[in-house]
């Protein structure tokens, strides 16, 4: 039995959160047709283009939020959450290229939604997934790198018995767990730190839940998870 388990120690720092989980099984993420996912990415972007009512970037709310929540723990220098770093490729005029159906759904709902999603092969957890805080020895093979680079002590993470599999908060996810065209069950989330946009919230894991059946197949259970219901059985 797998189980995602939210400890006290983030409780303590974000009495507020609510994550949102999607448990995806028996899916064929190999499944590919270029050109719906693009055409995905597209819609969402132009979506997303509603959070910029400043002119000044990083003073809109949905980006602002995460900015204050980066600053309540130990974080590595310059790292933003991962919907400030989509959304800034929007507002820069670069589109969001695709990866895999599964990434590729992700992200458009989190450009839709404004909201940090993010996702992993539950088949390559080892034992339970946590998100709490780093204790600083943790393995951790970052996306595109060779070398070892753990989490700092308090740094929030989401982690396994084997290490950090995505590192602070949602800002760097691990090679070991990421989704790929073999992943047949995944762990997909949606993260909430402004209680005024749980609507949103809600509306964004529903649509999470929707589009990976629609897209490619197998089932889809959601959860909800927040300081009154603390862990949920993902995988028996």
């Amino acid at each position: 039995m797998k189980r995602f388990i939210i400890e006290n120690e983030f409780w303590e720092v974000f009495p507020k959160a609510k994550i949102g989980v999607v448990v995806s099984k028996g899916i064929d993420n190999s499944l590919r047709d270029t050109e719906v996912y693009e055409k995905m990415l597209e819609g969402a972007e132009q979506e997303a283009k509603k959070f910029f009512v400043k002119e000044e970037f990083s003073t809109n709310p949905v980006i602002a939020v995460w900015r204050e929540a980066f600053q309540k723990f130990k974080t590595k220098k310059g790292v933003r959450a991962s919907i400030e770093s989509l959304l800034k490729r929007v507002h820069n005029g670069n589109h969001i290229g695709t990866i895999n159906p599964l990434v590729d759904i992700y992200n458009s709902t989190s450009l839709s939604y404004g909201l940090p999603c993010g996702g992993e092969d539950i088949d390559n957890f080892a034992g339970d997934i946590k998100l709490t805080k780093a204790v600083g020895d943790e393995e951790f093979l970052p996306l595109g790198s060779e070398e070892n680079a753990p989490p700092y002590p308090g740094e929030i993470v989401y982690k396994d018995d084997a290490g950090a599999i995505c590192r602070c908060w949602n800002w760097r996810e691990a090679q070991r767990t990421m989704l790929t065209e073999h992943t047949k069950n995944a762990f997909l989330c949606v993260e909430l730190v402004d209680e005024t946009r749980i609507e949103e919230f809600t509306d964004a894991l529903h649509a999470l839940a929707a589009l990976v059946p629609k897209y490619i197949g197998g089932t889809a259970r959601l959860y909800i998870l927040d300081t009154n219901n603390r862990e949920v059985v993902i995988e028996e």
